[in-house]
């Protein structure tokens, strides 16, 4: 968490993505929800395409949400069918680009199968250097925070830890991306200006830039006017922009 100033024109190292809209994509076309996530599948196909090209390091996705199982029953069948499938038929040309694929989230309680695959996918592609794809599957970041204050009150119960030696450091190292960069862009399509319960410890000096379009019509164009958006930015992290002499 060594935060470094970063000039403007620098790349992102790690892009974080909302996926909003797949819905009101659908609605505004007299079209099933179905319909939205299945074109939502073909924009992530393309977007994953597209980071690989423009040379993103890690790219993180919101695929599902700790709050979408509150959702239609049939629409979380849809959804995971969804899942079901992008692994089947997707893995092996991510696998065969390079990336390397982690999943992040509560894992228990899902369907075995799912929980195979998810770790099937990430064992196949461990070794791929290419890109690193991050997809948050049944993740919140309250969740997630939750999580790590247990495991450090766990260590701290046994006398494992002193309590005066938490910091943020430590809080981090039991967060599920301790092993990667914070995000350094986070693009949220459809309109919405909020985040959802997404990455919240490692957003916080994450630059947002919020799309109109919805997530079946984001491009290989609209990542990088995301990206030229970030590139226009000057990042401190609370300091003081350097005196140009």
């Amino acid at each position: 968490m060594n935060f470094e100033a970063q000039r403007a024109g620098d790349l992102p190292r790690h892009v974080a993505i909302i996926m909003d809209g797949n819905g009101r994509w659908a609605h505004e076309r007299s079209l099933p929800r179905s319909a939205g996530h299945r074109q939502g599948v073909e924009a992530l196909r393309r977007t994953v395409r597209a980071a690989i090209e423009i040379g993103i390091e890690y790219l993180t996705i919101y695929s599902f949400s700790s709050e979408n199982w509150s959702r239609p029953l049939s629409e979380v069948n849809f959804l995971l069918s969804l899942l079901r499938r992008f692994i089947r038929q997707d893995v092996a040309e991510i696998h065969s680009a390079g990336v390397r694929i982690r999943v992040i989230g509560e894992r228990e309680g899902i369907d075995p199968d799912i929980a195979l695959m998810i770790e099937e996918c990430e064992q196949l592609t461990a070794a791929n250097t290419a890109m690193t794809l991050i997809v948050a599957f049944n993740y919140g970041g309250r969740q997630e925070l939750a999580r790590a204050a247990r495991q450090i009150a766990r260590s701290v119960a046994s006398g494992e830890l002193d309590a005066a030696a938490i910091d943020a450091e430590m809080i981090d190292h039991h967060l599920y991306l301790s092993d990667i960069p914070d995000p350094d862009l986070l693009i949220r399509t459809g309109g919405e200006q909020r985040l959802s319960n997404f990455l919240l410890w490692q957003c916080a000096y994450t630059e947002f830039v919020f799309v109109h379009d919805y997530w079946p019509d984001f491009t290989k164009e609209s990542l990088q006017k995301a990206v030229s958006a970030f590139q226009s930015r000057d990042r401190r992290f609370g300091g003081i922009k350097a005196k140009v002499l």
